[in-house]
């Protein structure tokens, strides 16, 4: 009579690699030709058909900067494009945003750098303790909590509004890593007056709400996978915070959820894609929407993208945030209750990145 399999211990599998602190870029170089199970989704998570797949071409928006602050003409155009998206497609990419190309390539290579230097340089960062760190480099911030694991490393720094000392951070990436979140800054807070006008208000308006204090940069690594079909660079999810300034390099693989179809965000070189985050769609009563994007596994890797949050949750911040009182109306009623970027960011992380939108825990 044959043994009974042994049944599958998940939480065994996860310490296990938890604890080699070498992330999914070790088993790769370990020589692995299967994906462990732990990264497996159901099939019905992967449906891998895009908008290019189903022969329809639609792409998101690309907004020129050129000029923004030169002409009033220009900036009203550009916040009636920026209007438009945020409220349509949650995402745009920005051309002439004004970080020179050599900045993004330099920070590509940083990412680069860092991730593909010896292990022993990286267990030093290797941390899951985000309260008290400000540099965490590990695997799946909610690797303990999802139903999958994604096929990804990631190495996370709070930039603002109290930066790392130049020697806390990696040293192979330390002088990019400041240079590039000083210049992100400038553009996010650029963009944060765009939004603010885009919803009517002053341009100050968002800036004033403490929407530009916090930065978190987080560099992520797909390495490539010998089998993509059953597993996720990143599940998908919206985003905890503000906005979103993404960098990412030629290989592609980012995809965003409009009108129930996965639409591509192909790499256009030397621009930024922006998205809306959960806490912008709050605030803006549904004005704009943080739209559920992912990131699907390759077999060329590695892929490598920096994503720059816009959020006050690393900060000891005790304001709460509602819709914003000039824009709601009684034909326009408030759509959630007032929060804590803590209490939301709490909620949020705790569920981990399970597919569903954490704002509906949240809606009135």
């Amino acid at each position: 009579m044959a043994k009974p399999k042994p049944e599958y211990d998940r939480i065994s599998e996860l310490k296990a690699f938890d604890e080699t602190k070498a992330g999914v870029k070790g088993l790769v170089d370990s020589g692995i030709k299967h994906v462990p199970r732990m990264f497996h989704y159901r099939p019905d998570k992967l449906d891998k058909n895009s908008s290019v797949s189903n022969g329809i071409h639609v792409s998101i928006p690309v907004i020129d900067l050129e000029g923004v602050k030169e002409d009033p003409g220009t900036l009203r155009n550009i916040v009636d494009k920026v209007r438009n998206a945020s409220k349509s497609w949650g995402f745009f990419q920005v051309v002439n945003h004004g970080i020179p190309l050599s900045v993004l390539q330099d920070m590509k290579d940083g990412v680069v750098q860092f991730f593909e230097q010896d292990l022993e340089a990286k267990k030093k960062f290797f941390t899951r303790d985000y309260s008290t760190k400000k540099v965490a480099y590990n695997s799946n911030f909610d690797l303990y909590s999802s139903p999958a694991a994604n096929w990804r490393d990631t190495l996370f720094c709070l930039m603002a509004p109290n930066p790392p000392m130049p020697h806390e951070l990696p040293e192979v990436s330390r002088d990019i890593m400041m240079e590039y979140s000083k210049q992100v800054m400038q553009l996010g807070c650029l963009l944060l007056e765009l939004l603010s006008e885009a919803l009517g208000l002053q341009p100050d308006h968002l800036k004033d709400m403490g929407c530009t204090q916090g930065l978190g940069m987080l560099s992520h690594y797909y390495p490539a996978c010998p089998q993509p079909e059953l597993t996720l660079g990143t599940t998908k999810h919206s985003d905890n915070d503000f906005l979103t300034v993404l960098l990412q390099d030629h290989i592609g693989g980012l995809q965003i959820l409009h009108q129930n179809q996965w639409v591509d965000v192909p790499p256009t070189p030397g621009a930024l894609v922006v998205n809306i985050g959960d806490l912008l769609q709050l605030i803006s009563n549904d004005g704009f929407r943080s739209v559920e994007h992912r990131v699907v596994a390759n077999c060329v890797g590695p892929r490598v993208s920096v994503a720059c949050f816009f959020s006050t949750f690393f900060l000891p911040d005790l304001r709460t945030y509602g819709p914003i009182k000039e824009l709601i109306s009684e034909e326009n009623p408030p759509k959630y209750r007032e929060v804590t970027m803590r209490e939301y960011a709490g909620y949020y992380n705790a569920k981990g990145l399970d597919g569903t939108s954490a704002l509906l825990h949240f809606k009135l």
